[in-house]
């Protein structure tokens, strides 16, 4: 159902109904982006996007279940770019994953960006810490782009939800707050500030 709802959406769907098969249906004809239910048979979708994140960029979006914020959650740590709750209205399903597929291609080549340690390529798309290259899923790039293109400037949970995951509905903050840990992980803890009940800004240095 989710199949014929999204191609006459206009998408074009390949699917797969276990983890293995859609492994392997993935690794022979890569997509251009990966939607995943929690639930797959097999290691489950967090198994598939983890194993996908260690070899690919490609945007992935978890189908969760609503009751259990458990799935957001790992399905998040394990590099998702983003998720839908079940039940979902397929119109509302078509609509995130444009909003995906639209973000990855947000940014057009410009100059370098730099602040403190810290360095931003923005037409190859490449980030340095150090000197250090940094790699970054696409949602976490537009995210730190986002932040350092307002560097010093708290920037609220839902503004980052609009302009990095396109949403002009209210989303879910767990969201923005999962990636900015991840990215945290990757570009240092002390470059991006949390300000109680505000936002994040990236700190000047």
């Amino acid at each position: 159902m989710t199949q014929l709802a999204l191609e006459r959406d206009g998408f074009v769907v390949a699917t797969a109904h276990d983890s293995d098969s859609g492994l392997a249906a993935y690794r022979a004809q890569p997509p251009d982006l990966v939607l995943l239910d929690v639930m797959l048979p097999g290691v489950g979708g967090v198994g598939v996007c983890r194993t996908i994140r260690e070899q690919s960029v490609v945007p992935i979006v978890m189908l969760t279940a609503r009751s259990d914020p458990v799935d957001v959650v790992l399905g998040l740590e394990a590099g998702a770019d983003d998720y839908v709750t079940k039940p979902f209205d397929p119109a509302v399903l078509a609509a995130r994953l444009r909003a995906v597929l639209r973000r990855v291609d947000r940014h057009d080549a410009s100059p370098l960006l730099r602040i403190g340690e810290l360095e931003i390529d923005r037409g190859g798309r490449e980030v340095r810490v150090a000197g250090e290259p940094v790699g970054l899923t696409p949602t976490e790039y537009r995210l730190l782009l986002e932040l350092a293109e307002h560097s010093g400037v708290v920037c609220s949970r839902e503004r980052l939800l609009e302009e990095v995951w396109g949403y002009v509905w209210a989303g879910d903050t767990r969201l923005v707050d999962m990636h900015v840990r991840r990215l945290r992980a990757k570009v240092g803890a002390e470059v991006i500030e949390t300000v109680r009940g505000a936002g994040y800004k990236l700190v000047k240095r």
